[in-house]
């Protein structure tokens, strides 16, 4: 079987643990640049993404529109994972359990001056993922992303004002921004992206609120890496022999997110979910509890299947948050083991 050339996990992976409201050091099998936490069993905590251009404890919530929130527990990003300390209500409660989705990048960054603003960048570019930071003008600007080729997916939050999350994805192009923390579907607006598509070296803002008025911003950028991660679109069929969505790996997480109507941001992966049918889902822009914990507990209910397998996602029902008929639905994925190699070339089996 053929191979990328790295180690998917040691890029991406998912930890599971449990809170303890006390000392609590988890390693995670890599070092984490940005670490997203969710609790499973119950609807209370809200997302919790912390990164470490930001600085550690420096929190913000992919369900809520709040600005960055400064946490007063320890939460440190480390040397193979992360520390925990006291009863952190978001990250550390006894009796709840937890989920952290960990992205390997480059440290706290250094200084990118590709745009017209300049930028604060951690990028690994092996494989495909920077955390930028910058100061928005209020007027349209270009910012440095550190990866060298073109992003398919930037995931941006303004930090000093309570603003939606701005969702750039290649499948529906600059001129179509999405809202990370709500259900609706994609709109026309020149105000998030400038009507211009991410080059090799920069994306572009045009000065509105979500991603480029005069606060500081974070920008999550992903370029896509045969073998790794996809970015794409599909359109539902309405069936339980539903789409097939190709990856060229087995998926270790992905996202799903109905564009054309709207839809819940459906979040899956392949360690709560470890033997198909996988149906243990979150809610990326709603803090209800897992799936798998009971229907009244999740937006999702018990009804959300389907099969992770070796090249890609098959769904197994008419599900709307994924599988509506004639839907338009874009998805993202990082994988858990490659069918590809780095040059493309598909694995055959003997």
């Amino acid at each position: 079987m053929s191979y990328i050339s790295f180690q998917p996990k040691d890029y991406f992976n998912t930890h599971l643990y449990s809170g303890n409201d006390t000392t609590n050091n988890q390693q995670v099998g890599l070092t984490p640049d940005l670490v997203w936490v969710k609790c499973r069993n119950n609807a209370t905590p809200s997302h919790y993404w912390v990164d470490k251009v930001r600085g550690d404890k420096k929190y913000i919530s992919s369900n809520a529109t709040t600005a960055e929130q400064t946490d007063s527990n320890t939460f440190d990003l480390v040397s193979g994972g992360f520390n925990l300390a006291g009863g952190n209500g978001w990250t550390n409660l006894t009796g709840r359990t937890y989920a952290s989705w960990n992205w390997k990048a480059n440290g706290t960054g250094s200084s990118n001056t590709d745009g017209s603003i300049t930028s604060t960048v951690s990028a690994n570019t092996t494989s495909g993922f920077s955390i930028v930071k910058y100061t928005g003008t209020g007027s349209a600007a270009t910012i440095g992303h550190g990866l060298g080729v073109a992003p398919k997916m930037i995931i941006a939050k303004n930090l000093g004002d309570a603003r939606s999350w701005g969702v750039y994805h290649a499948s529906l192009g600059a001129t179509q921004p999405i809202d990370l923390d709500g259900s609706g579907a994609a709109f026309s607006s020149s105000t998030y992206w400038n009507n211009t598509s991410p080059t090799t070296s920069v994306f572009s803002t045009g000065g509105g609120n979500n991603t480029g008025s005069a606060f500081d911003f974070i920008a999550y950028c992903f370029a896509e890496k045969k073998g790794f991660s996809k970015f794409g679109s599909y359109t539902g069929n309405g069936s339980a022999d539903g789409t097939f969505i190709f990856t060229g790996f087995k998926p270790a997480f992905v996202i799903f997110k109905k564009t054309s109507a709207t839809g819940n941001w459906g979040l899956l992966d392949s360690t709560r979910s470890y033997a198909n049918v996988a149906n243990h889902t979150l809610a990326a822009n709603l803090s209800d509890a897992e799936s798998s914990f009971g229907g009244g507990e999740s937006v999702f209910g018990a009804s959300n299947k389907v099969d992770i397998v070796s090249n890609g996602i098959k769904i197994r029902e008419a599900s709307d948050y994924n599988n509506a008929s004639g839907a338009t639905y874009i998805f993202m994925a990082f994988a858990e083991e490659p069918l590809v190699s780095s040059n493309g070339v598909p694995a055959v089996a003997r």
